[in-house]
Formats: C-alpha cells, sequence, structure tokens
C-alpha cells in the first residue's frame, strides 16, 4: 500500500461510512517460541519441551478501525494435527468466510488492507471481491512490509505471552491462543496502539 493507495482507502471509507480493516495470519507449533523470562543471576532458565509430534495451530485476525467507533480484533483459528486429508491451514474459502463474518459483526462496508499472499489472489477470491465491490474493497500491502501491518503487533503479544508455555499437547497451545486473543478483544486501546506502530492514520 503506497501513500497513494493509503490516500484512496481512506477516502472510499470515509465515502462509505466504511470499517478499515488490516488482515494478517500466523501458526504456531508444538515447539514454543523463545520468550523472557526471571531467573537467578548467572542461572539461564530451561523449559524443556518435547518440540515433536504432528499439528500446528494456524490464526487469522483482523484489526479493525473506524473513526469514532472502538477498535475491534476479529479472529479464526484452526487446528492441524497431521491426520490424513485434513487442510494444514486455512483455504480461500475460510478468507471468505472471515471477511463475511466481519462484515456481520462490524455491521457495515470494509475496505481491506492485506498482503499478497497466494491465498488471497486465487481465482475464487478474487470472483469474490468482484461479485462484493458494493461493500468490499481491497488493498494490497507491498511485499515484506510487515512493519506497515498493525495485525502483526497481535501476534507478537500473542507468542511472547505463551512463549514459556511448556504444552502437553495442541489441544493446550489452542487454548492459550484463544484466551489471549479474547483477551486482547476487550482492550481496544491495544488495537489503537498498534495502528500507532506501523505510522499510518484513520485521518483524511
Amino acid at each position: 500500500m503506497e501513500e497513494a493507495d493509503l490516500a484512496a482507502g481512506k477516502s472510499i471509507a470515509a465515502e462509505r461510512g466504511a470499517w478499515i480493516v488490516f488482515e494478517d495470519e500466523a501458526g504456531q507449533s508444538m515447539t514454543p517460541p523463545r520468550a523472557r523470562t526471571w531467573g537467578r543471576i548467572g542461572q539461564t532458565p530451561v523449559v524443556r519441551v518435547r518440540g515433536r509430534g504432528s499439528g500446528r495451530v494456524s490464526m487469522a485476525g483482523m484489526t479493525c478501525y473506524k473513526p469514532g467507533e472502538q477498535s475491534r480484533l476479529i479472529y479464526a483459528i484452526r487446528e492441524y494435527r497431521g491426520r490424513k486429508d485434513e487442510p494444514k491451514g486455512f483455504g480461500w474459502r475460510d478468507f471468505r468466510d472471515l471477511i463475511v463474518r466481519a462484515r456481520t459483526q462490524l455491521g457495515g462496508p470494509i475496505v481491506l488492507v492485506w498482503d499478497n499472499l497466494r491465498l488471497h489472489l486465487t481465482a475464487g477470491m478474487r470472483a469474490f471481491i468482484e461479485t462484493n465491490a458494493e461493500w468490499l474493497t481491497v488493498f494490497h500491502l507491498p511485499a515484506y512490509a510487515p512493519d506497515l501491518n498493525p495485525q502483526e503487533g497481535v501476534w507478537s503479544l500473542v507468542k511472547r505471552e505463551i512463549g514459556n508455555l511448556a504444552a502437553a499437547d495442541l489441544t493446550q497451545i489452542t487454548r492459550a491462543v484463544k484466551r489471549r486473543l479474547k483477551r486482547i478483544q476487550y482492550r481496544p486501546e491495544l488495537v489503537d496502539g498498534w495502528l500507532a506502530t506501523t505510522g499510518l492514520t484513520l485521518e483524511s
């Protein structure tokens, strides 16, 4: 999203009374991310985990903004347990359903900002966007620009908070992720803060 694109997105959002929605995906396997914790001086704490076994928690999230409205976080979770014929992650239809759910929950048009992930560019997704152009407008972020997407702040916080979790199974990771995302939903000031860190503003 270049400066001109951002200006166009703001203009469209203002004209339609639309929400500006930033989308992104993340995942977490059985191996926890590295994180900091307390420990005795000179004694680095070590938490041993199995780090083995199939399984991954896929997350898709949307940070949603509109002047005069409380900022929102909308998300979807999918587990992959390595079973035969089980989807390993989200498909384009899952993204479609998440967009539709966002429209229902937000109660208005959407200006969607996301990256050029292959699933975002499928023929099915393009057809869906074209068919629903009266309420959905899409802009793509430039390549390798996570610093422009406030949803990245959500993932950073979630992974930092589960960094010291020695999960016994995938279900425990899923519960921990959902619990932290739900907590963020009740703290719109955090969602506002992640927009501020991108340097983007909603004002024209």
